[in-house]
């Protein structure tokens, strides 16, 4: 009855650690194509079939149902791969749904039309192709009037999480945060569009201020997964074992897993 989780490389792992408490009975596949990381600066044929083949290997792993962890992905891919690619027996979910839906305060059936929202000035931190997409402000318009939305590309921070290098990490987000703050001086909310992200949450609301309202992304999906398999039970796979699989050297992957969750962490080669 496992559930597979895809992320272009580590930060798929915030979204996982969530998703394991909400539903501790699931087993969890998670694919992280750290070979080909970052997706964010890559074109969007390019990223399609990336995540298409991760996909499948997952299926492959008795995982009907697949979260698409990685928010580039799901600017860029999902909606194609749904349109023209999933077949009707698997699922393919990604990580905008649960935001918008807690953005809007509305649920992604509804479609009546846009309304007043509580929240105006929303800072959205993204990769630079989750940003170049427009999926979030896409998406967010079809339910809500009235939301400023200013995206900043966050060039280099999934790079410098990939290698471990916190520090340098650090100061690239407090470089984008200034950069966000010159076109949005004083955001009401902020959303880390990207899964990599949460793994510096401090740093970002210590450099935006406490006032800052945090959408935490993870803990939404997870939220929403486990409404899906309620009312979805069919979607959970066949797979009975909980895995970590990597396009990456498995012995490195593992060891910044392990530093990131503080708990160890073993990656197979996928």
């Amino acid at each position: 009855m496992a559930v597979g989780i895809f992320d272009s490389g580590l930060g798929g792992l915030t979204v996982l650690e969530a998703a394991r408490k909400r539903l501790p009975d699931v087993p969890f596949v998670y694919f992280g194509d750290s070979a080909h990381a970052p997706y964010g600066v890559r074109d969007a044929d390019d990223i399609y079939n990336l995540t298409t083949s991760a996909v499948e290997r997952l299926w492959d792993a008795g995982c009907d149902l697949v979260i698409l962890a990685c928010n580039t992905a799901s600017a860029a891919a999902l909606r194609r791969m749904q349109e023209s690619w999933v077949p009707r027996e698997k699922r393919v979910l990604g990580v905008f749904v649960p935001l918008i839906e807690a953005l809007t305060e509305r649920q992604w059936g509804d479609n009546s039309p846009p309304r007043e929202v509580a929240v105006k000035h929303v800072a959205l931190f993204a990769t630079p192709a989750t940003v170049a997409s427009r999926a979030f402000q896409r998406e967010l318009a079809f339910r809500a009037i009235g939301v400023d939305v200013e995206a900043q590309a966050c060039g280099g921070v999934v790079d410098a999480i990939e290698e471990g290098d916190m520090i340098l990490a650090e100061a690239l987000v407090r470089s984008h945060v200034d950069a966000l703050r010159r076109k949005m001086p004083t955001p009401e909310a902020a959303i880390l569009g990207c899964t990599h992200y949460p793994l510096l949450q401090d740093v970002f609301q210590d450099a935006l201020g406490a006032d800052v309202n945090f959408y935490s992304q993870a803990n939404l999906v997870a939220e929403s997964l486990a409404d899906y398999l309620q009312r979805h039970p069919g979607m959970i796979g066949s797979g009975t074992e909980e895995k970590y699989l990597t396009t990456g050297d498995p012995k490195r992957v593992s060891s910044r897993a392990t530093q990131f969750l503080r708990r160890q962490i073993t990656f197979d080669g996928a």
